[in-house]
């Protein structure tokens, strides 16, 4: 089994010996009930991850001694999933099964036919930090070195401008002619670019979003004859993705 990772938040990874305070300490010592002398991996969340041996643990805070370190190569090609805002809990869900499955980039899409709406000001931003949230802590779960970034909420003209930069842009529509698995796709160490996968809302993107995301070069794509819910699309078809480009 692998070490349980925890995020260095701030912590010198440099250094021989490392002290986990804060959240990530209490989490470690109290909720994990980390002992002296197991392994545990300590990430940056940008790729840097350190193993180490506790040596020592107190009320809500680790000590650990680092032995190796090691950084992970920046992924290639990266996964970007637009995901169309979603109602409720099912939001938080999305965010949780696509980091686990490993996408890199997560874009919240305020889409035509979306039903859930985030107000301006602080609304927003809370709505924004259950995103990052969810994401930091499902990295941690899956034992991730990178924290999936979580952008601010992006505008349909900002779709397709990623869509439009991308080595391959892709729009999930139930009975669209191609199905991913048979998708053209770059493969890892190419260099070629960012995947980036459109997921709209339940009701399916609107005919201006498709006539713009087309333009930008997107291609309509499904997943099977089986219809999915907006909230475990996005997961299962980076799962698709992942095997396909090589990352799998």
């Amino acid at each position: 089994m692998t070490a349980p990772v925890f995020l260095a938040d701030g912590a010198d990874l440099s250094a021989s010996v490392v002290t986990l305070t804060g959240p990530e300490g209490r989490h470690a010592a109290t909720v994990r009930r980390i002992r002296p002398g197991e392994r545990v991996d300590v990430a940056d969340g940008a790729g840097l991850v350190a193993e180490c041996v506790v040596t020592a643990v107190a009320a809500g805070s680790v000590t650990l001694r680092v032995g190796t370190r090691r950084q992970l190569p920046p992924p290639d090609p990266r996964i970007v999933v637009v995901q169309a805002l979603l109602k409720g809990d099912r939001a938080e869900l999305a965010v949780e099964t696509m980091t686990e499955v490993g996408v890199d980039v997560i874009v919240p899409f305020a889409a035509e036919r979306c039903v859930a709406r985030w107000p301006a000001g602080d609304r927003a931003a809370k709505a924004l930090a259950r995103w990052r949230s969810a994401a930091r802590e499902a990295a941690k779960q899956a034992r991730r070195a990178r924290i999936p970034e979580v952008t601010e909420l992006a505008s349909a003209a900002a779709v397709a401008a990623r869509l439009q930069a991308a080595a391959r842009g892709i729009l999930l529509e139930p009975g669209a002619a191609t199905a991913l698995s048979r998708l053209d796709l770059p493969r890892s160490g190419d260099g070629d670019g960012d995947v980036v996968l459109v997921v709209g809302p339940e009701g399916g993107l609107s005919p201006a979003e498709l006539k713009e995301f087309t333009a930008a070069g997107a291609v309509e794509t499904r997943l099977g004859d089986e219809v999915l819910r907006a909230s475990t699309a996005g997961a299962a078809a980076a799962a698709v993705l992942m095997a396909r480009t090589g990352r799998w």
